[in-house]
């Protein structure tokens, strides 16, 4: 006397959908039946649910432990391969955590590098400033982001700075001199000029081209600054 589809369920811990699925898919063989007709189940039916159930839990598919035939028993390489693949995903959810946990403590701006990103919340630039490293994060290369990652370790915000960050549009030839002048003597700005790689340098290592980093960089200070504030920005490298 054998056990009945739903029997054999209970005894497995699974389901009558997973049963018939298996026998489906050709995972499990057809059990006799019964002079009336019903299903008779047998140990070596309940044997291969259960390693079908432990393999999938390991992680295998069904598609897996189908072509495994009949070294599902023991599949050595098949589960060194996902032992494997474990250890790449298990490596990579640790970075992640790592970097969300970053982003978290630091309040990382999500839209850059996270390194670079702690560095600009931590420096507290402006919104324009910080929209433009944005810009620098994707067309210029490693060495040139890591110079003015340095810079911003030690930024401060100069009055000079603020006041560039709230210049209007139409602020007369005046007041954009005195502002140039200013800036030039900000700490800040000082450094910039001094460590940071002059443009040929600064793209040398650009991902996709010196010449695709200069247009893109040159189209963003464009929408990101007003006519006075680039003004000011030519006048102080005159």
């Amino acid at each position: 006397m054998g056990w009945s589809t739903r029997q054999l369920a209970e005894l497995a811990g699974t389901t009558l959908r997973a049963i018939r699925h298996c026998h489906e898919i050709g995972l499990l063989a057809e059990p006799e039946r019964r002079s009336n007709g019903y299903t008779s189940y047998g140990v070596p039916h309940l044997v291969r649910v259960l390693r079908i159930k432990h393999l999938t839990g390991l992680g295998l598919s069904l598609t897996q432990i189908a072509e495994l035939g009949n070294a599902d028993e023991h599949p050595e390489e098949a589960l060194r391969k996902l032992d494997s693949e474990l250890a790449a995903s298990i490596e990579r959810q640790q970075r992640l955590r790592t970097e969300i946990d970053l982003i978290l403590r630091h309040s990382t701006p999500t839209e850059l590098p996270t390194e670079l990103g702690g560095v600009v919340a931590a420096a507290n630039v402006s919104a324009a400033d910080r929209a433009m490293t944005v810009v620098m994060s994707q067309v210029l290369g490693k060495s040139a982001l890591d110079a003015y990652a340095d810079t911003l370790r030690t930024y401060e915000l100069d009055p000079a700075l603020a006041e560039f960050g709230e210049l209007a549009t139409d602020a007369d030839e005046a007041t954009r001199q005195d502002l140039a002048e200013h800036m030039l003597q900000a700490p800040a700005v000082r450094k910039m000029l001094t460590e940071f790689p002059n443009f040929e340098d600064l793209s040398a290592d650009a991902p996709h081209g010196a010449d695709f980093a200069q247009r893109a960089i040159v189209l963003a200070m464009l929408d990101l600054y007003n006519p006075a504030q680039l003004d000011v920005l030519v006048r102080m490298n005159c």
